[in-house]
C-alpha cells in the first residue's frame, strides 16, 4: 500500500533522506512528486528506525525538499509482461523506446526474482548451435547452461555478442526459441549497431532487446539484467519458450554495485567492490536452467570485459566460480586479424560433453574435438620454440603440428562475424584440419571412427 510523506531531511547527489517513516522495504520503488507536478523515481536503499535512505533515478537537481512529497509504492520495481514483448526495444527500466506504444500486460512480476530451486532442476543436455565453430565443435553451449564470455577493452565482443543473438538456434528448428538481449552501460553507437544489427537480420522479430545507456543512472544498470531475465522467466517457463539471454557489459554493472555500495558507506571489499557481490552476481546467474516439467529453458552468455584483461580480477574471478565454464578472448589473436579471436586453449565449457555425441551433434564430436585441441596445444609449443630456437630447431612432426596450430586459427577458428556454420560444417573443417598430420598421429581417434570420418580423398 502506497504512503506519502513530507518529510524530506536532506538531498545529497542522488541520495534522498526522508524522515519519520513506517512500514518501509529495502529495494521499495519511490515516486517524488514536486508542486509543478513534476515526478521523479528512486528507489530504498537503506532502512534504519524511522528514516529511509532512498538513491533516485536521475538527478536531483532543481528539486525542492519544502514543496516535494514522497510516495513509497509498497512493492518492488516490476516489470509488464505479454507475448507481445517480443520485436520490442525497451529502455533499463522497461519502458519502450521503440515508438510501438506501451505493452498491454498479461501480468506484472518483480524483477528481482529468485534463483532456481537446485531439487526442481533438469541436467542441461541439448545442443544449442550459435554458428560459431570455435564455440560448437569446441566449448559446447547447451541448453539451459551458463557460459559467460571474458573480453577485453576494445575486443570486438559486442559482434559476436551480436552475431551468436542472429544466429543461435536449437537443432531441430524449434519455433520457440527467442533472444533476450541485455544491455548494460553501453554507448550510444554501441545500442544503434545491436538494435540495426536484429533488425537488418530480422532476428528482431524473435527477441526482446532492454537497452541501459552509459549516461543513464548507476541504480537503472543495477535493475537492466533482472528486467531481462525476468522478461526471459516469463518467455520460458510460461510460454514455453528456449530463451537466450545475452547481457552485456557485466563489467558495468559491477561498476555500479560499487558505486552505490560507496554511496550507501559499506565497508569495500576486494578492489573496493561489495563484499557481496558473489551473492548479487549468483541471484543473476543462477536464474538461469531447465526446471522439471516445464517445456522451456533459460540459456545464460553474460558478457564482461577483464579490466586490463586480468582474469584473476574480481568481476571475472567470482563469475568463473559460478558459471559452467567462460569463452575468452585473445587480444594476440585479434592483433593477427582473427575474427572472432576465441582463444581455444583457456576457454571451457564443463557440460560441453553433456551436448554432443550421437543424436545430438555427431559420434565422431568428441574424438575429433579432444584430437583439435591435443594437436592445437602441441602446434602452439612447437610455434613458440621455434621463435626461441629457430625452425631448424623443430623436428619433421613439430614442423607439421606448427603448420596446423596456424591453419586451425585461420580456418577454424577465425570464420568472421556474418558466416553461420551448421555443427556438420565445422566437424568437416575439423577433419580437413586433421589431414595436414599422418594418420598415426591422431591417438585420440579410435580406428572405427578414423574409417568412418577421415576425407576419402587425402588417402
Amino acid at each position: 500500500m502506497a504512503k506519502e510523506y513530507k518529510t524530506i531531511t536532506e538531498v545529497v547527489g542522488p541520495l534522498m533522506l526522508v524522515d519519520q517513516v513506517k512500514g518501509i522495504k529495502y529495494d521499495e520503488l519511490v515516486k517524488i512528486k514536486q508542486a509543478n507536478g513534476e515526478q521523479r523515481i528512486g528507489k530504498v536503499l537503506e532502512v534504519y528506525d524511522d528514516k529511509a535512505l532512498v538513491q533516485l533515478f536521475e538527478s536531483s537537481q532543481g528539486l525542492k525538499i519544502s514543496d516535494s512529497k514522497v510516495l513509497f509504492l509498497g512493492r518492488g520495481i516490476e516489470l509488464k509482461l505479454a507475448p507481445d514483448m517480443l520485436g520490442r526495444v525497451f529502455d533499463g527500466l522497461g519502458v519502450p523506446i521503440d515508438g510501438g506504444g506501451d505493452i498491454i500486460p498479461i501480468k506484472t512480476a518483480d524483477i528481482n526474482g529468485v534463483p532456481m530451486n537446485p531439487v526442481a532442476r533438469n541436467y542441461p543436455s541439448e545442443f544449442i548451435q550459435t554458428g560459431v565453430s570455435a564455440i560448437d565443435g569446441l566449448n559446447t553451449l547447451v541448453r539451459g547452461q551458463k557460459l559467460p564470455i571474458f573480453s577485453g577493452s576494445g575486443l570486438p565482443h559486442a559482434k559476436l555478442a551480436a552475431q551468436i543473438a542472429r544466429q543461435a538456434k536449437v537443432i531441430g528448428g524449434s519455433a520457440d526459441f527467442a533472444v533476450v538481449f541485455g544491455a548494460v552501460g553501453i554507448t550510444f553507437e554501441e545500442a544503434d549497431f545491436f538494435i540495426r544489427d536484429f533488425k537488418k537480420s530480422g532476428s528482431i522479430d524473435r527477441s526482446v532487446l532492454f537497452m541501459n545507456l552509459a549516461n543513464d543512472p548507476a541504480i537503472e544498470r543495477i535493475a537492466t539484467p533482472r528486467m531481462a531475465i525476468t522478461c526471459a522467466e516469463y518467455l520460458a517457463f510460461e510460454l514455453g519458450m528456449h530463451v537466450l539471454v545475452i547481457i552485456t557489459d557485466i563489467t558495468n554493472y559491477a561498476e555500479a554495485l560499487r558505486e552505490v555500495s560507496a554511496a550507501r558507506k559499506e565497508v569495500p571489499g576486494r578492489r573496493g567492490y561489495p563484499g557481496y557481490m558473489y551473492t548479487d552476481l549468483a541471484s543473476l546467474y543462477e536464474r538461469a536452467g531447465r526446471i522439471k516439467g516445464k517445456k522451456g529453458s533459460i540459456t545464460q552468455i553474460p558478457i564482461l570485459t577483464m579490466p586490463e584483461d586480468d582474469k584473476t580480477h574480481p568481476i571475472p574471478d567470482l563469475t568463473g566460480y559460478i558459471t559452467e565454464g567462460q569463452i575468452i578472448l585473445s587480444r594476440d589473436l585479434y592483433l593477427k586479424g582473427i575474427q572472432p579471436p576465441i582463444d581455444v586453449l583457456p576457454s571451457l565449457s564443463r557440460l560441453k560433453d553433456k551436448g554432443i555425441g550421437k543424436d545430438k551433434t555427431r559420434e565422431d564430436h568428441a574424438e575429433s574435438m579432444n584430437q583439435l585441441f591435443a594437436a592445437y596445444a602441441r602446434g602452439k609449443e612447437a610455434r613458440e620454440l621455434a621463435v626461441i630456437l629457430g625452425d631448424s630447431a623443430l623436428s619433421d612432426a613439430d614442423k607439421l603440428y606448427a603448420k596446423f596450430s596456424t591453419a586451425f586459427e585461420e580456418e577454424y577458428v577465425s570464420q568472421g562475424y556474418a558466416l553461420n556454420r551448421t555443427i556438420e560444417e565445422t566437424l568437416k573443417i575439423g577433419w580437413e584440419l586433421l589431414t595436414i598430420l599422418p594418420k598415426s598421429e591422431l591417438k585420440r581417434i579410435s580406428y572405427e571412427t578414423l574409417t568412418k570420418y577421415y576425407p576419402k580423398e587425402v588417402e
